[in-house]
């Protein structure tokens, strides 16, 4: 932004800290249960009061209707006053809800479906709102800034009871699309530097396959999840749907990846044979994703990263003293 306040968007992916939110839920009179009983909605909502009451009444509904027991609200504390005007002027109104797992649910990827469905089912019934995250794993905290402004912006992330194994962040440099709150990375599994090309064909792909589509985890839910993919999405967000849905559907996030991000492996002599036959298998069933990306994804479980097949966006690590 030319006023140098306003950024194209920041954000961090972590894993929902139980020791953080069992106090601060209890300071709403919110008891949470143990870790992993409870499933954690990141939402942007309207600013307009009717509107944001109408929304925040729907999801509530939404979740009862599926058999979850819906828990209350969290107004986020902020600190709006250090954003610029662009960013303020658009900010939307930011809080939590809280979701119990069933009994008869397991823990994890089991209750994460489940949560999955009533946010697709959000998704289609309201609008002016976004959903950062809503999972039993992973929480999302973004937004129009400037890369030392997350912190201070999020009262939440200030906190030595915030404790998390790993922190997925991200400063975009908005490309494809416009800057906006919810455009910001990390998604709800990746987060994305470049863009993929071909992404007009992948949504095409994608939206002609829904006709014959079978889900066997979700299957009596279809009518909610679909379509997989938003098309007022960016590229990012659109993989990160595709990614998303492979994963609800029992598909490992590191196949779902590996499906959708393929090395360049036909006329590669170095590599295996055996891996040549998987990415040759997939290729038959799922177009590549295609262009300059670099990708890091995560459950809230495992952590990774895939490079685009020609190499365009590099990616480092390293291996510290400790073996990390």
């Amino acid at each position: 932004d030319a006023s140098g306040k306003v950024g194209d968007g920041v954000g961090i992916l972590l894993q929902i800290s139980h020791k953080f939110f069992k106090k601060a839920a209890l300071e709403k009179g919110i008891a949470l249960g143990e870790e992993g009983d409870y499933g954690i909605g990141m939402c942007f909502l309207p600013g307009d009061i009717k509107k944001r009451k109408s929304s925040m009444r729907l999801l509530s509904v939404i979740c009862e209707k599926n058999g979850l027991k819906f828990l209350g609200w969290r107004e986020v504390p902020l600190d709006s006053s250090i954003l610029g005007k662009r960013a303020l002027d658009c900010m939307p109104y930011i809080a939590q809800c809280f979701v119990e797992r069933p009994s008869d649910c397991k823990k994890g990827l089991d209750f994460d479906r489940r949560l999955y469905v009533c946010r697709r089912e959000f998704e289609k019934t309201s609008s002016g709102t976004y959903v950062c995250s809503f999972s039993s794993r992973t929480i999302v905290y973004k937004g129009m800034f400037l890369v030392g402004q997350l912190r201070r912006f999020y009262k939440d992330l200030q906190s030595k009871d915030f404790e998390t194994a790993i922190a997925m962040v991200h400063s975009r440099f908005s490309t494809n699309t416009t800057p906006s709150w919810e455009r910001a990375h990390p998604y709800r599994l990746i987060a994305h530097n470049g863009e993929i090309n071909t992404i007009r064909g992948n949504y095409d792909r994608m939206m002609a396959r829904e006709e014959t589509l079978h889900c066997p985890s979700l299957d009596s839910d279809a009518g909610k999840t679909f379509p997989v993919i938003h098309k007022s999405g960016s590229d990012s967000a659109m993989l990160d749907n595709a990614l998303e849905f492979f994963m609800m559907n029992g598909i490992p996030l590191t196949l779902a990846v590996m499906m959708c991000i393929p090395e360049p492996w036909k006329n590669d002599a170095y590599m295996e044979q055996e891996k040549k036959d998987f990415y040759h298998y997939y290729a038959t069933m799922m177009e590549s994703w295609d262009g300059p990306a670099a990708v890091l994804f995560t459950d809230g479980e495992l952590v990774g990263a895939s490079l685009d097949r020609n190499g365009l966006r590099p990616a480092r690590y390293y291996i510290t003293k400790d073996n990390r």
